[in-house]
């Protein structure tokens, strides 16, 4: 590389002056004199100027950059070649980076928000293009004369590759030795710690580098500090991070489960996208996010450890948990996380505060039974979620029959703790039982937890137990909604005979003479109307459940399935959106979800909702492995997303996992089909049908099917449904 002074062109640009030099590049003010506009140009410095990966890398991050359109981006206009220099032609940002704006003691909150949601929105915007900057810091990070935020310097990104890494290999490609980086491409401080052990990392180390920034824009220092690079790395690697409020009071503490929650060193644990970090930003900065006095007052039940010496009474454990969190469900002041978000902690290990954390709840209820015979000894304990402590706990020792009191004690003592008023009303609800039959209680419970799984077989012995429940208690209305829900979904998927969709019909109903103000017994009347073509009777149902809790997850849910099915995807749209607020660690909504807006032209919206949905369903399986469902729906999701050599190994471990559940099938026919595997995804939506699946306004509206509609197979067995 010749000496470049200021005066110089090249081409026809003119050097005005030297704006910065990094490991990766140098960089000039130039006069594009075409145009008469000033630009920054890019050159390798010349200690990389005949390296063959540093050339390789520099042209990859324009290339990087140049696929983004992005306002807090910077634009790259070309790259060019001229008098033996190779360079790139960028925006010229008239501004100073982020690191002469951070004073000492930190920045005010309403400005660094100001900077921070922007800084978010553009890192997720990278992300759906599959790019990975791995680079983030101040320095590279200008902010304008007009208070605008640009990311510059894209020379480490990385394009996401849609094979999985293994674990722990070091990628090796970057060569990077400036004494504050570390050969595998970063700036120590803002290195994630999968970074720092020389593993190949994915976007969540972005958000990881967004959380150390957000930290040090807050504060005005960074999180972890070392007197040598070994003691900085290690700190990193072992420590927790200082309290932002701690050093900056200012600050509201539901920033500090922000950064925290950025910063997590487990990836699963970590925030999954930098859209959702931009979502509680833009929260938090309309004063809708997380109050002052935490998260108001809010409870998560998790299920019941079982502690019996054959450890068989999982479903027990679980059903008085169900049971506790209904009961609290009815009290209007008092938030309840649903069971689908609660339950998917079962086993984690994770401590009471991330738990708390990640639920967005103040308190959390965890407890243990003993089941010996007829004798029962339940223990159960109110923490608090921000500090750990207990606010309430005591054990129980009664007889089997007592179970009932015991459930109603333990609510209403919780309420008393968390100093909820209750009406007339709620207190009422929280003192009913809908049975007072222990056997048909126990048959109740073991039929949910087979319903749960989802599976085609696991349907079956749920039905024959709701129907043991009910000959032992004809006025159990839970039990009635269970049958229905069985009922429903067996007919729907394996069994189109007349009398299952009777058993549906009439089961649903009798849920719902039996407990009219129940959501659950709504919802599930709702869904066998649904299946037998009674759509406004089913939209009445919904509408009830809705009406019944607002917070209802399964109303919604099932509503909007309905909706779908019957062509009317906007309303579909609104009723997926209001599920997954009410439940936000559920991937089936976001999922479904991504399809109509793709039926609707929204395409950045789609990829973001789909990246949300992948990842919840990822957690969800690292909290149970078995799920087949979260396994076939991130499949769907990830070829949708162009990951379809990922999503196409999910669906085969699936596959291999239930081979016969006609969901599944229709599904990997789903799958096949998007990446025009015509004829395999034709067989594979065929045995479905013979298997049952036979809903035929789903498949008229899956836009996944699209490229089947012409083959006469396809139009066949449309004949057939």
């Amino acid at each position: 590389m010749s000496i470049i002074d200021v005066g110089q062109t090249l081409s026809h640009y003119r050097l005005t002056d030297k704006l910065g030099e990094g490991g990766m590049g140098v960089v000039w003010r130039a006069l594009d004199t075409r145009l008469n506009r000033p630009v920054a140009i890019k050159f390798l410095p010349a200690k990389a100027a005949d390296d063959s990966q540093k050339l390789a890398q520099f042209r990859r991050e324009a290339r990087a950059v140049a696929a983004l359109s992005h306002p807090n981006i910077v634009t790259i206009h070309s790259v060019e070649e001229a008098d033996g220099e190779l360079f790139l032609t960028m925006e010229f940002v008239d501004g100073s980076p982020l690191s002469d704006q951070i004073p000492e003691q930190g920045m005010e909150a309403e400005r660094l928000l100001e900077l921070a949601v922007p800084l978010a929105d553009a890192i997720s915007a990278a992300h759906d293009r599959g790019i990975i900057h791995r680079d983030l810091k101040p320095g590279n990070v200008m902010i304008g004369k007009d208070g605008g935020v640009k990311i510059l310097d894209f020379g480490l990104a990385k394009i996401r590759d849609p094979e999985p890494e293994p674990k722990h290999e070091q990628d090796a490609s970057l060569t990077d030795t400036r004494t504050d980086e570390i050969r595998f491409g970063g700036t120590v401080h803002y290195m994630s710690p999968e970074q720092l052990r020389g593993e190949v990392v994915d976007h969540r180390a972005d958000v990881y580098a967004l959380g150390v920034l957000l930290f040090e824009m807050a504060t005005g220092t960074c999180p972890f500090q070392g007197g040598s690079m070994a003691d900085l790395v290690a700190a990193a690697l072992k420590d927790d991070p200082p309290t932002v409020s701690d050093l900056n009071p200012a600050y509201p503490k539901a920033f500090d489960r922000i950064v925290r929650h950025c910063m997590e060193r487990d990836v699963r644990q970590r925030m999954q996208s930098a859209v959702d970090l931009r979502n509680e930003l833009k929260q938090l900065r309309s004063g809708s996010g997380v109050r002052e006095d935490e998260f108001g007052p809010s409870i998560a039940v998790l299920p019941f450890t079982d502690m019996s010496r054959e450890r068989d009474q999982e479903y027990f454990c679980e059903g008085m948990a169900e049971e506790i969190l209904n009961a609290l469900s009815r009290v209007q002041d008092l938030r309840v996380a649903s069971r689908t978000s609660s339950f998917q902690f079962r086993g984690s290990g994770m401590g009471s505060r991330e738990v708390g954390r990640r639920l967005r709840v103040g308190s959390l209820l965890e407890g243990s039974v003993r089941k010996a015979g007829n004798r029962l000894r339940i223990t159960a304990q109110l923490i608090n979620t921000e500090n750990g402590y207990h606010m309430w706990s005591d054990s129980y020792d009664r007889d089997l029959e007592d179970v009932f009191s015991v459930q109603e004690e333990i609510a209403a003592q919780i309420v008393q703790a968390m100093r909820v008023r209750l009406t007339v009303r709620e207190l009422g609800a929280l003192k009913t039982s809908p049975t007072r039959d222990v056997q048909a209680y126990d048959y109740y419970l073991r039929g949910r937890k087979f319903y749960y799984q989802y599976g085609p077989k696991d349907m079956e012995f749920a039905l024959q137990l709701f129907t043991r429940a009910i000959e032992l208690d004809p006025g159990y209305a839970p039990a009635w909604a269970g049958l229905a829900d069985c009922s429903s979904y067996i007919y729907m998927y394996s069994d189109r005979s007349a009398a299952m969709g009777e058993q549906a019909d009439e089961a649903s109903a009798m849920a719902v003479e039996l407990d009219p103000q129940s959501a659950q017994a709504q919802a599930s009347r709702g869904v066998a109307l649904s299946s037998c073509g009674r759509d406004e009777e089913a939209v009445a149902a919904f509408e009830t459940g809705i009406e019944c809790d607002v917070s209802s997850f399964e109303a919604h849910y099932f509503f909007a399935r309905h909706c779908f099915a019957a062509g009317d995807l906007e309303k579909a749209l609104k009723l997926y959106e209001r599920a997954s607020e009410v439940c936000p660690e559920d991937y089936q909504a976001l999922l479904l979800m991504a399809q109509i807006y793709d039926d609707l032209g929204l395409a950045d919206k789609a990829r973001q909702t789909r990246r949300r949905g992948v990842a919840n369903a990822e957690e969800c399986m690292n909290l149970n492995p078995d799920d087949t469902r979260a396994l076939y729906l991130a499949a769907n999701g990830l070829v949708a997303l162009g990951e379809p050599d990922q999503g196409i190994r999910w669906a085969r471990k699936a596959r291999t996992m239930d081979p016969d559940n006609p969901m599944l099938l229709y599904n990997i026919a789903c799958i096949l089909a998007m990446t025009g595997q015509l004829d395999e995804a034709i067989e594979s939506l065929e045995v479905a049908v013979d298997q049952g699946l036979r809903e035929k306004g789903w498949v008229e509206h899956d836009n996944n099917l699209d490229s089947l509609r012409d083959h006469p197979r396809f139009q066949k067995l449309m004949q057939t449904l």
